[in-house]
């Protein structure tokens, strides 16, 4: 059996909270301070995952103890030193590969450094990510009456490992596609790639002026506070929020009952697993990245994945089918830690078609 380990860190203060009841009644700086100087930890052990070919597998969640501030605001090097401590847990566990959830995968490279640190295989599960985010963004067009073929499209947060592939698969599916990011130079590579396709290609550093001329939405920042806002969206558009903390403000699920957010990459696990932790999910859920580390495990495929800023078409096309090959699948639509039923569907189509 090949066994596997994903890292985890709290997205936030308030997820520290969670665990420790005395963190809520403490500023949130001293918290993280406290917090980074704690060793990695042993979070739960997972066990049940069953694929429909036989092959099983078991594993661990690990801890790395920084929140998605301080690796965003805080020093690079101690960021990669926890995250590689976390996968050293893991290697001493038994794991034989390791995924980096979150921010973990952001750091060192896009987890190249950590690969080069640990004697186990790693991937960033990004792969399997955006294979599923565009899985889901099409599936939601289509219950919401979209046509991609006559769609607009806007992938923000273009120039990241994740936005970059979104865009080359979803220009082989759209007649128009925005751009959005912070850097031109980066933009401006890009459409490079995409100048070959039958799409029409827009790069833009404005999300406000941009994001309410698209019908479909992937969002894919690495931003710490949110960046899409009611008053972005044209009634009727699909959102598919990757991100991690969330790009759409919750405000959008108080004030536009006529568009429909769904989060990107929420997959059913085959067998019947057992996570022994709730990271938020229903039962026998789990995010994509998580998913391409069991997924890599029960193909026995102990070797390094999605790793740096460069991810590969092919390699998002392979994991998909090993995906398949293994059970897993979308687990229906998700907006704000909730699923969307068919009437929530029915009447945000009533909404924007009223609009």
């Amino acid at each position: 059996m090949t066994r596997f380990a994903f890292i985890l860190h709290p997205i936030k203060v308030a997820d520290i909270a969670r665990k420790f009841g005395i963190a809520r009644y403490l500023p949130h700086r001293l918290i993280e301070a406290a917090c980074a100087r704690m060793p990695a930890r042993l979070i739960s052990e997972i066990s049940g995952i069953e694929s429909p070919t036989g092959a099983t597998t078991e594993g661990w969640f690990v801890g790395c103890t920084l929140t998605t501030r301080q690796f965003i605001e805080g020093n690079e090097e101690r960021s990669v030193a926890k995250v590689i401590e976390a996968a050293k847990m893991a290697q001493d566990l038994g794991a034989d590969i390791v995924g980096l959830g979150a921010f973990t995968a952001v750091v060192g490279d896009g987890g190249r450094r950590v690969a080069d640190a640990v004697d186990i295989a790693v991937t960033t599960g990004n792969s399997y990510t955006v294979a599923t985010a565009i899985e889901g963004t099409l599936k939601a067009a289509e219950v919401m009456e979209i046509n991609p073929g006559e769609a607009t499209a806007a992938v923000v947060g273009a120039t990241g490992s994740i936005g970059r592939i979104c865009a080359h698969l979803l220009a082989d599916r759209v007649p128009r596609i925005i751009l959005i990011g912070r850097s031109r130079d980066g933009l401006d590579e890009l459409a490079e790639e995409l100048a070959d396709r039958d799409t029409e290609v827009e790069v833009s550093l404005s999300p406000e002026e941009s994001i309410p001329q698209a019908d479909l939405v992937v969002t894919v920042t690495s931003a710490l506070d949110t960046v899409i806002e009611p008053e972005m969206l044209r009634p009727g558009a699909v959102v598919c929020d990757v991100a991690r903390p969330r790009d759409v403000s919750v405000r959008v699920a108080h004030e536009r009952d006529d568009v429909l957010v769904i989060e990107g990459g929420a997959v059913a696990i085959p067998g019947d697993v057992d996570f022994h932790f709730d990271f938020g999910f229903p039962p026998g859920t789990a995010y994509a990245c998580m998913a391409e580390t069991m997924i890599l495990a029960l193909e026995g495929r102990a070797e390094d994945f999605s790793l740096g800023k460069r991810l590969s078409i092919e390699r998002v096309r392979e994991i998909a089918d090993l995906g398949v090959k293994h059970g897993f699948g979308l687990a229906g639509f998700r907006s704000f830690e909730r699923a969307v039923d068919d009437e929530t569907i029915k009447r945000i189509k009533r909404n924007a078609a009223a609009r």
